[in-house]
């Protein structure tokens, strides 16, 4: 669904001063390439690409090797951005996202809505994250598939002419991710009720969409360092069950998990929450995190 905003007159110095800089820039570079896209961060990449094959431009909001979640928004972006043919963005991700389309006459995607779309199938181990503390949503792969019909139908709107093609891509997209949740569902099966002790609770849409149970050793923020009495937890809960792998986070510190597992005496192994822009491909990346979850679970079969 497209929504449009529109400008606050309540503009800080700064940004009225990269609202006027940008668009001069933005004016300067637009082309006739078809429509230009803008998504916020890599998961949204890849769908708003598959949806809008050749007739769309899709760029990446979050320069390579940087964390979505502190992204700050230069002259030269905000200008991509204003004037931008449809933005693709997550609410409650990125706060300069946020601010930045409050103030913009652009249509807009918010995948938010999928965080809690009516999605098939599922074993439902546990409730639905709490979308806006736990933004993962792209990691149950039919949450992702129903934010591609979100922007096919987006797309469809503002190029009637290319509607059929946009929505077939968006099924397209849906039956390979359909595809990548029966591996997964059929996977780990065995694994039931397994515990997944992550270095930060990102993965619970993954968790709830397959069976299992996430316990993080830090909450949701990575930053936020534990404290004792939650390391004391978590040690137990290992104990307890029999827990065999320590998930870490590519790209992210692992001292903590390390010094854990040591202690311990279990393994170590990496998931990927896909935050950061990389040039692997989404169904990739997925499957190597199944083939993590597979290897470090400790599962009946």
């Amino acid at each position: 669904m497209t929504t449009r905003h529109r400008r606050n007159g309540m503009l800080g110095a700064g940004m009225a001063l990269a609202v006027l800089t940008a668009g001069c820039a933005a004016e300067a570079s637009a082309g006739d390439d078809g429509l230009e896209v803008m998504a916020s961060f890599s998961p949204l990449v890849f769908v708003a690409q598959r949806v809008a094959g050749e007739d769309a431009q899709v760029t990446n909001l979050t320069p390579a090797g940087s964390d979505p979640h502190n992204l700050e928004l230069s002259p030269a972006k905000f200008g991509q951005l204003q004037e931008a043919d449809l933005i693709v963005y997550l609410s409650g991700l990125q706060p300069a996202t946020d601010d930045a389309v409050a103030l913009l006459d652009v249509p807009v995607v918010d995948t938010a809505d999928a965080a809690h779309a009516d999605t098939p199938g599922g074993a439902g181990a546990e409730e639905l994250p709490d979308a806006g503390s736990d933004p993962h949503f792209w990691l149950d792969p039919m949450r992702l598939a129903w934010a591609g019909h979100q922007v096919a139908d987006a797309l469809a709107e503002l190029e009637p002419e290319h509607a059929s093609q946009y929505r077939d891509r968006a099924s397209a997209l849906e039956e390979e991710l359909a595809q990548l949740d029966d591996e997964f569902a059929d996977a780990l099966k065995p694994c039931a009720d397994a515990t997944v002790v992550t270095s930060h609770e990102a993965f619970g849409y993954l968790a709830a969409r397959y069976n299992l149970n996430q316990v993080g050793i830090a909450g949701v923020d990575p930053e936020v360092e534990p404290s004792p009495a939650r390391l004391r937890e978590v040690m137990a809960v290992v104990e307890e069950t029999g827990v065999r792998t320590i998930f870490f986070e590519v790209n992210a510190t692992q001292k903590m998990a390390e010094r854990l597992a040591d202690e311990l005496g279990v393994g170590t192994d990496v998931l990927d929450p896909m935050e950061r822009p990389s040039d692997d491909d989404y169904v990739r990346v997925m499957r190597a995190n199944l083939e993590a979850l597979t290897r470090g679970l400790v599962c009946d079969g």
